[in-house]
């Protein structure tokens, strides 16, 4: 990392939507959890280096596993995304209308340098507090989330790796915008993030809508612009 903190936002210019969730996404959800399913992405990943399926054993048992843990995020087996016909570990690949595992549409996005997002309903992140949680999405390539509301704990979490919370503004959401998940997104986020800023957001369909940081103080502010909260204290070490 630069040994400075940047002093401009980073801006997120042509996104595309990795999940569009409904209500309710827990954190069992979106952490690694339970055992390495052998027909999973994680468990290919071992396969290729020679692990046996009788010893892929669990994500809990990896959880060092940087590898394993980012090829577990999203990989329950109720997950609903609506970008896909059924519940599962898929969702769809834009750039070639593929319907492939979560993984491996993230892996593409960031092989072709293009940010990602998460659109969710209410209470996103709700349950446990889990940090796999966030790390996870953040070694997706997950840059920001539009939500209607956060549980507490998973927003500074989220916060903490990097990735912007931000809510829908006048009781909108994804639904009531028209909004399907298909469109890129562009969001304006001005030369510096601010405490509760208002963030425009424009979508290849023409659309246009506003929503809100959920960087609610200025030391949050500062463990965004740094790309997360290990990067500031490293750079305070520094």
């Amino acid at each position: 990392m630069p040994r400075e903190a940047p002093t401009t936002a980073t801006p997120i210019q042509n996104a595309r939507c990795l999940l569009n969730f409904g209500d309710s996404v827990t954190t069992d959800h979106i952490s690694p959890a339970g055992n390495i399913a052998k027909t999973s992405v994680a468990a290919k990943w071992l396969a290729s280096r020679d692990v046996q399926p009788v010893d892929f054993n669990s994500y809990g048992a990896r959880r060092g596993n940087d590898e394993v843990m980012a090829r577990g995020t999203f990989a329950n087996i109720r997950i609903v995304n609506k970008l896909v016909p059924r519940a599962g570990p898929n969702t769809m690949f834009w750039p070639s209308g593929e319907e492939m595992p979560i993984y491996e549409a993230a892996a593409g996005y960031m092989a072709a340098g293009t940010p990602t997002i998460i659109l969710a309903g209410k209470e996103y992140g709700s349950g446990s507090s889990r940090d796999w949680a966030a790390k996870g999405p953040y070694l997706q390539g997950v840059k920001l989330v539009i939500a209607e509301s956060f549980e507490r704990i998973h927003r500074s979490n989220l916060l903490g790796m990097g990735i912007l919370p931000t809510v829908f503004t006048d009781g909108a959401n994804a639904e009531s915008l028209g909004i399907t998940g298909e469109e890129t997104f562009s969001f304006d986020l001005g030369e510096a993030i601010t405490v509760g800023q208002l963030i425009t957001v424009t979508t290849t369909n023409g659309k246009t809508f506003q929503v809100k940081s959920r960087l609610d103080t200025e030391p949050e502010v500062a463990y965004f612009m740094n790309g997360g909260i290990l990067r500031y204290v490293l750079r305070k070490l520094l």
